[in-house]
């Protein structure tokens, strides 16, 4: 069945597609063509064409396809049995009928973690990011964008005047017995501004080392690096890769009376009660850096610091792990190793690495295989022959498949995956190398996800990349 384009499923209000069990799927001379998974009434053309005010046909196609695209367009279904619908049927019962609340119960009940609404020159869109994807869910009229962008600037507290600079705000936003923090990113573009919103849930945070994906092993090594009374931990991969949320859950383990724990962050996603938290501003000065001065004087026992960019926060982070406190921090590079290389290139010297380095951590995320409809097939002779080594013990794996679940994506959730290297006598003797170590890629994520792979976790599509390249 070919793609349907956003603005023939707009034609339709979601409450008429579900209350008719409809599904729009192109206009032709004006004329709006409809699948219906049972046609009873022959009033039913004449009744949609009054609520429509458009000329409309039927094609009668199985009530589980029409299931299929209900679920897939319309973010609900009439199928009970669904948890995940469930949710998303109760939040659409209770909202407003402002157009932002109905953009934000959707990303929530799709488990969206960020909003994107962006202009072009004919339209407008809002497009989903779920589980690390981008999924378009409405076109809007470009006459009517900047009535929309003036509403999310008011909710956020933002000037609605200024067009032609960055603007950055929040917004708490409540449906029924839980609460969504929202962080508003204004950024103007050649069409009209660009909005991005982060949704940072409130109702289901439970930074449990159990929820981390962590093998048995890597919780060992994990906790032993964060229970050490001195010393740097660092957590490398790119942005949205779950660093943050790994940084909390230490926190959390080390959240005690009898200890001063202090962050500086960029900006503060959660609070956590017992710890002392700081927003940097680096507009006026307060940057990473700064904050690591000031915490200096303030007897901490464990500094959490957002991130390690410039290698004057770099030495400030050293500074602070050798004078008796532990410093937990993410960086941006590739690999563990990769983050060794880049404090060297900061002007760290391979020494002061070795005697505060507690251990260097990679991390990334995969994708889930929806439990529901995963189907195991038989692995391609192709991929035995290219990646022998890797895949020689695995003989089936589990393709995604799409179902009302997972909206049809085949993937539901992520988990994260991570490469560690614990301070011991082999990486001391790698970081006192004068050569460059970044090349000296350590096989943890691979190895990882091809356990994932062979348990039936994840996908083989997202398998490949870490043979390839870990």
């Amino acid at each position: 069945m070919p793609l349907i384009e956003t603005e023939v499923l707009n034609l339709v209000p979601k409450d008429l597609a579900i209350h008719y069990r409809i599904v729009p799927y192109q206009v032709v001379d004006g004329r709006l063509s409809l699948y219906c998974d049972q046609i009873q009434d022959a009033n039913l053309s004449t009744e949609l064409e009054v609520l429509l005010d458009k000329s409309v046909s039927i094609s009668q196609i199985p009530s589980a396809e029409l299931d299929r695209l209900l679920s897939v367009h319309y973010l609900s279904t009439a199928t009970s049995s669904v948890s995940s619908i469930e949710v998303s049927a109760k939040i659409v019962a209770n909202q407003s009928e402002d157009f932002v609340d109905e953009v934000i119960q959707n990303a929530v009940s799709s488990n969206s973690s960020d909003i994107h609404i962006e202009a072009y020159e004919h339209h407008a869109r809002v497009r989903y990011r779920i589980d690390g994807l981008m999924m378009e869910r409405y076109v809007i009229n470009k006459e009517e964008y900047p009535a929309l962008v003036n509403k999310i600037k008011v909710r956020a507290n933002l000037d609605i005047a200024e067009k032609r600079l960055p603007q950055d705000g929040r917004i708490n936003f409540t449906i029924s017995d839980f609460s969504v923090d929202i962080r508003v990113s204004i950024l103007p573009s050649f069409y009209g501004e660009k909005i991005v919103l982060r949704l940072l849930r409130t109702d289901n945070l439970d930074y449990s080392l159990d929820n981390l994906g962590m093998t048995e092993h890597e919780k060992d090594v994990f906790v032993d690096a964060i229970s050490k009374p001195n010393g740097i931990v660092l957590i490398s991969g790119p942005t949205g890769s779950g660093k943050t949320t790994t940084l909390y859950t230490a926190l959390k383990l080390l959240n005690k009376k009898t200890r001063n724990i202090l962050t500086a962050e960029n900006p503060i996603e959660y609070t956590i009660s017992g710890v002392n938290q700081v927003q940097i501003n680096e507009e006026i000065g307060f940057t990473f850096a700064e904050a690591l001065r000031s915490f200096l004087r303030q007897d901490p026992d464990v500094i959490m610091i957002g991130e390690i960019r410039d290698a004057e926060t770099a030495s400030m982070a050293i500074r602070a792990s050798l004078t008796g406190h532990l410093v937990l921090s993410t960086i941006h590079t590739n690999s563990a190793f990769g983050t060794i290389s880049r404090l060297k290139d900061m002007g760290i010297p391979s020494f002061l690495l070795t005697e505060t380095m507690n251990i260097s951590i990679a991390q990334r995320l995969i994708r889930k295989l929806c439990n529901n409809c995963k189907k195991e097939i038989d692995i391609d002779p192709n991929y035995r022959r290219k990646y022998l080594v890797d895949l020689s013990n695995i003989h089936t794996h589990y393709k995604a498949v799409g179902c009302n679940q997972c909206m049809h994506s085949g993937y539901r959730g992520r988990v994260a995956i991570y490469d560690m290297l614990p301070n011991d006598m082999l990486l001391k003797s790698k970081i006192r190398q004068e050569t460059d170590i970044q090349e000296q890629e350590s096989d943890g994520l691979k190895k990882r996800v091809v356990s994932l792979l062979s348990k039936g976790i994840t996908s083989m599509d997202e398998t490949i990349p870490y043979l390839i390249h870990t």
